[in-house]
């Protein structure tokens, strides 16, 4: 069983940034696919970014591309979203998920593809 927990949210004013992390447990990070998506008021889960378990391959949605980065660290067992220039529509309760069994050079943006998920950490964007 994996654990993911997330940190990093907050409240912060358009054009700021913030740092989203997700530490795993487990002594397998390594071997997993991870991911980032998002769910607003109202609205469904929807896919922000996401990276490969090998090659460092990154997929993100249009939305955020130039302004997100995720990266991991696996000595740390953590994904990370930077995110730079937030929007007010960037506001949402953030998710890190995670994949088990993956092709080593793939991203996966689907939801329903990810095995585990953490409980979420709000981001908050005022105008």
């Amino acid at each position: 069983q994996v654990q993911l927990v997330e940190s990093g949210g907050g409240l912060v004013q358009a054009g700021g940034s913030l740092r989203l992390s997700c530490a795993a447990s487990g002594r397998t990070f390594s071997s997993y696919a991870m991911g980032w998506f998002r769910q607003a008021p109202g609205k469904e889960r929807e896919f922000v970014a996401a990276i490969s378990r090998s090659f460092g391959n990154t997929n993100y949605t249009d939305s955020v591309k130039g302004r997100f980065t995720i990266s991991r660290d696996n000595a740390k067992n953590t994904v990370y979203l930077q995110m730079n220039s937030l929007k007010p529509e960037d506001t949402a309760v953030y998710y890190c998920g995670l994949k088990s069994y993956n092709r080593g050079s793939y991203t996966y943006t689907r939801g329903s593809e990810y095995d585990y998920w953490g409980q979420g950490t709000q981001v908050t964007v005022s105008s």
